[in-house]
Order: C-alpha cells, then sequence, then structure tokens
C-alpha cells in the first residue's frame, strides 16, 4: 500500500501541501478505515469550579442543567457528568501542582526545586498522562495509526516550563508543552513556510492538485476536499489579519508580574484552535488531542465578561461572597460555552468514510485540577464527557462516594480496547474501572 501511496502521489504531481488532505480520502483505499476512529479530547481549565451552579442536583437519566453548563443543553443527551470523583494522589507539590501535575497521571510528583505555596517543592510527574498511554497503543496498530498519533492545544498557556503550566507527560520526567500560538500549530499541521512573519498561500498548489484528483475520488470525497480547501483558506485569511494586528502569539508574563491586557485574545484564540483541532480529526491527522486553557494557578482577566479581577483571585474568595462566586460562575458559564462550541462543530462535521458526525465517534473530557478553588480540594474534581467516543452510556448524571480518578483513567483506556491492569498509582486502582458507564 506504501509503494501505491507513493506511485499515486508521484504520477498526478501532487504538491506536499495536497498530501495531507487526499491520503485520508476514503474512496482512494489509503485511509485507515479498517476500525471505528474512536477519537479522545481532553480539555482543561484551572482553578476549580463554583459547584453548585455546575453539578446537577438529580442523579440519572432524568436531571437539569445547572446554570453554568446550560450551553450543553443540546447535547444534553450526549453529555455524562461525573460528580464524585477524587484524586487521591498526595505527596510533594501544593495542591495546584499536584492538581495537574497527577490530574491525567494518576501518579505523584517527584521531588524537585519548584516551590508552590505553603507545602513542599515538587518536580514533575512520575508518569506519563492518559492520553498518552491511548495515544501510544492506537499508534502501534496500522490499523489506527496517524500521522501525529496526539495533538496539544493551548490557549494562553504561559512559555515558562514549571508544574503548573503542564498537565500531558509522555514518561516519567517527560512534560509536553502545549501549542498555545495558532500560527505554530498551523504551521505543524500544514507544513507551513520556516519564516513565521511570511504566510504563503499553501492553496495555490492545493487548488491545482484538487482538480487532478477530482477524477480518481468519489462525490462524496470531493465535496471533502472542497470542505478542506474552504477550511484553510478562512484560516489562513484569520491568521493573517489577526498577526498583522499583532493579537496572537503573545508570551505571558510570570503569575507574579499579572497577565497583560492581550489576553483579552483568549476568546479568539480559542476559536482557531477549536476550528484546527477538528479539522485535524477529519483530515485523519490523530486521534487524541487536548486543549488546555492558561494553566493551573491561571490569572487570565476575562474583560470580555466585565471582570476585571485575575481568575485565581476570585476562586480564593469564600463561598460568602455572592458576588465574586457569581463572577466565577461566569467565568466556568464561558468555559464550557467553549465546550459546547466544540461539540457543535464536531457534530456538524460528518465523519469521513463512516456513519454520524465526529462527535459521535469522539468523546471531549472537561476537567480542573481542582473541585473548588477556595479549599483547594481534590475531592469532586470536575469531570464532565461530551461525545460517544469512548461508548460510555451518555445522557446522565452519576454521583459517587469519592472514588479514585484513577479508576476513571483506566476506563478510558479500557474503552478503546486498552486493557490496562492498571494506571498511574496502583494503590488507587485495585477495583478496576469504573462499572457503571456502560
Amino acid at each position: 500500500m506504501h509503494q501505491n501511496r507513493r506511485e499515486f502521489v508521484r504520477n498526478l504531481g501532487l504538491s506536499a501541501a495536497a498530501v495531507p488532505f487526499v491520503l485520508n480520502l476514503p474512496s482512494l483505499g489509503f485511509a485507515n478505515q479498517t476500525k471505528r476512529k474512536q477519537r479522545l479530547v481532553i480539555m482543561f481549565t484551572p482553578n476549580g469550579v463554583c459547584p453548585w451552579n455546575f453539578w446537577p442536583k438529580e442523579t440519572g437519566a432524568e436531571f437539569t442543567l445547572p446554570k453554568s453548563v446550560a450551553s450543553l443543553e443540546p447535547f444534553k443527551k450526549q453529555t455524562l457528568f461525573l460528580h464524585g470523583v477524587a484524586d487521591k494522589i498526595r505527596g510533594d507539590g501544593d495542591g495546584h501542582m499536584r492538581g495537574i501535575g497527577c490530574l491525567l497521571t494518576g501518579i505523584e510528583l517527584f521531588p524537585g526545586n519548584i516551590q508552590g505555596g505553603s507545602d513542599t517543592p515538587a518536580g514533575w510527574a512520575k508518569g506519563l498522562s492518559i492520553d498518552q498511554e491511548i495515544k501510544n497503543f492506537l499508534q502501534k496498530d496500522p490499523a489506527t495509526k496517524t500521522r501525529f498519533g496526539s495533538l496539544e492545544f493551548g490557549v494562553m498557556v504561559p512559555d515558562r516550563a514549571d508544574t503548573w503550566t503542564r498537565m500531558i507527560y509522555t514518561g516519567p520526567n517527560k512534560p509536553v508543552a502545549p501549542i498555545d500560538d495558532p500560527y505554530q500549530m498551523f504551521k505543524k499541521l500544514y507544513g507551513r513556510t520556516t519564516d513565521n512573519k511570511v504566510l504563503a498561500s499553501v492553496l495555490d498548489d492545493l487548488n491545482a492538485d484538487l482538480k487532478k484528483v477530482a477524477g480518481a475520488v468519489s462525490a462524496e470525497d470531493r465535496k471533502l476536499l472542497d470542505e478542506h480547501a474552504t477550511f484553510v483558506r478562512e484560516l489562513e485569511q484569520e491568521l493573517k489579519s489577526a498577526k498583522a494586528h499583532g493579537e496572537i502569539g503573545h508570551k505571558v508574563p510570570e503569575i507574579e508580574q499579572g497577565v497583560r491586557e492581550d489576553n483579552d485574545n483568549i476568546p479568539k484564540i480559542s476559536k482557531m484552535q477549536i476550528e484546527m483541532m477538528v479539522n485535524s480529526f477529519a483530515n485523519d491527522f490523530n486521534r487524541v488531542a487536548s486543549i488546555q486553557f492558561t494553566n493551573s494557578v491561571g490569572m487570565a482577566r476575562m474583560k470580555w465578561l466585565g471582570i476585571t479581577e485575575g481568575h485565581h483571585e476570585l476562586s480564593h474568595e469564600p463561598n460568602a461572597n455572592e458576588k465574586a462566586q457569581a463572577k466565577i460562575t461566569q467565568i466556568d458559564t464561558w468555559f464550557c460555552e467553549q465546550l459546547a462550541y466544540l461539540a457543535k462543530r464536531l457534530s456538524e462535521t460528518p465523519e469521513p468514510g463512516g456513519g454520524g458526525s465526529l462527535l459521535d465517534n469522539t468523546t471531549i473530557v472537561w476537567t480542573n485540577e481542582l473541585g473548588q478553588g477556595n479549599s483547594h480540594t481534590h475531592n469532586d474534581t470536575p469531570f464532565l464527557l461530551v461525545g460517544g467516543g469512548l461508548n460510555f452510556k451518555m445522557g446522565r448524571s452519576l454521583k459517587y462516594k469519592q472514588v479514585p480518578h484513577n479508576r476513571l483513567l483506566m476506563s478510558m483506556a479500557h474503552a478503546f480496547g486498552h486493557r490496562v491492569p492498571s494506571f498511574g498509582n496502583k494503590n488507587y486502582c485495585g477495583d478496576g474501572p469504573l462499572n457503571d458507564l456502560t
């Protein structure tokens, strides 16, 4: 098959820009179509949530969406609340550090010299994160192997490397920095020029190539190629405009220095990153992705919501401060709207070469390093799932009695057919995966 691919590209004289779009078209027979395309997205937001406006009061299939998550109403039947999942990992590091560093790894942090609040200093996590475990499993099988395996998106994540800014690990002491500049991600996906200041169009060659390929693919695939080309053209123009006005690619200063006003571009960057994630799935560049909004102890100032205080600052206000909790609810609502937008884009994008939509085969896991910011609790760690990728029974609100989150991480691996006997700290895996998700 690899020889046929090379011959196909050589005989038609396709440009490098066209190859990623073409080789995953179902009618050419090159795409990985032998297995259903299951996908996983991890979405991280920081500093806990306002719990009484986040968790449904009811359990089971009959529940009402609280204020913070009301934007998920169109996807209610594809949504799963897991209330009462606890990150029980302790050891070195402060609550925020262990919150984000142990969230997806399920294991302790190494001792280190990164000093947190009043707790002991710490280093990186001692193991890989569940998304990378699943990626490695998929990449070993030719039927599920993709170009990138996984993509790590960021939205205004500080460029400094410390435990508060990293949630993805490829192994012990091996954190992964998310790409939070949409231009850099665009370059990675579409093979852009090495000069970041010059945005040469990839579409000149691509449009000519589409005409060459048109006779070799089905009408459905021609439509898909046209959609890809339209997406790239629109995104390219948006990136040109944003770059010209200095609206993306800013570095975020250290937390103690505060966040510059250019964090006002967070809504725009969020949308651009989500669009590229959806397109990466449509092109089958990857089956696993993550999107990290700011960082643990994130101090974004959400002025587009009329909020001037930093997010972390607000999260420490007591429950009795109704004005502060109302603002936290606004912030949670905005984050949920990003999740709803991602779900919407996935739901309206047909599954290439298969039935249904991308959302039918993708599960988004929205999570956080804390249950609530003012107590730094790791109990009731937010885990809200949307979409059908894991084959869990959706449209439910479940409540547990502080079960270790390691069991949920195991469940996610098992949903891909990866029957791990444990994940992270084995002491919290003895009861196996959660048995009521399917």
